[in-house]
């Protein structure tokens, strides 16, 4: 079951409710092929939310890694997804990037004016998640880890002036419903569909980014 709330005028963001995180994780390799593996997840403790990984000061409670090999974890497979999220059902859904797909990550305010522009362009976009920690993740081709930087600078901005960076190998994106501690849970700003499974390359989407992040910089 989805529940659509109303974000901005440019974007509708479906809720997921009433779906367990081995149901997701299983569908998530199942139907789009993508890898996944098990991070930490949330514990109550004294009537606060602490992550599983026992770090008080932990930056993302119940959303990173469980385990230093989570790279070899990482399972394409259906049926090793089912097993995994059996040993641990409250475990978060975690997509490796860098396989079949990396992200350009930029804030939440920043994301959906470039959403809404590249939605009036008609350009094709593939999935985009919205974390509670207010960040947005475009979903690309692998390889935009080692263009974005360059596209940057030929667009006129030095790199490290902008909030906007790509994850490729060795990093990870939190997937929906994942809950964040004490923010709430990761949801789809644009959803996985059969009409997006073909994503763009970065170089169709890094102007667009790039001038919101710019637009929100100036701010």
């Amino acid at each position: 079951m989805e529940e659509t709330i109303g974000v901005t005028g440019a974007a509708q963001i479906p809720k997921q409710r009433g779906e367990q995180l081995l149901d997701t994780a299983v569908r998530y390799a199942e139907e789009r092929h993508w890898d996944v593996f098990p991070g930490t997840w949330l514990e109550a403790a004294d009537g606060v939310e602490l992550c599983s990984c026992n770090d008080r000061s932990c930056v993302l409670p119940g959303a990173h890694p469980a385990r230093e090999d989570w790279a070899t974890q990482s399972t394409g497979s259906a049926t090793a997804a089912r097993r995994l999220w059996s040993k641990q059902p409250k475990a978060s859904i975690l997509l490796p990037t860098g396989r079949t797909f990396d992200a350009i990550d930029v804030p939440e305010t920043a994301g959906f004016l470039a959403l809404a522009r590249l939605e009036r362009m008609e350009l094709t976009l593939g999935p985009v998640t919205l974390t509670p920690n207010r960040r947005m993740q475009f979903f690309v081709l692998p390889g935009a880890t080692v263009k974005v930087p360059d596209l940057v600078r030929k667009l006129g901005w030095p790199p490290a002036t902008l909030d906007l960076r790509s994850l490729g190998e060795g990093d990870w994106v939190a997937a929906p419903p994942t809950r964040f501690g004490g923010h709430g849970a990761v949801q789809w700003a644009r959803r996985p569909t059969p009409a997006n499974r073909w994503l763009p390359d970065a170089e169709e989407l890094i102007s667009s980014l790039a001038y919101a992040c710019g637009r929100e910089r100036r701010r």
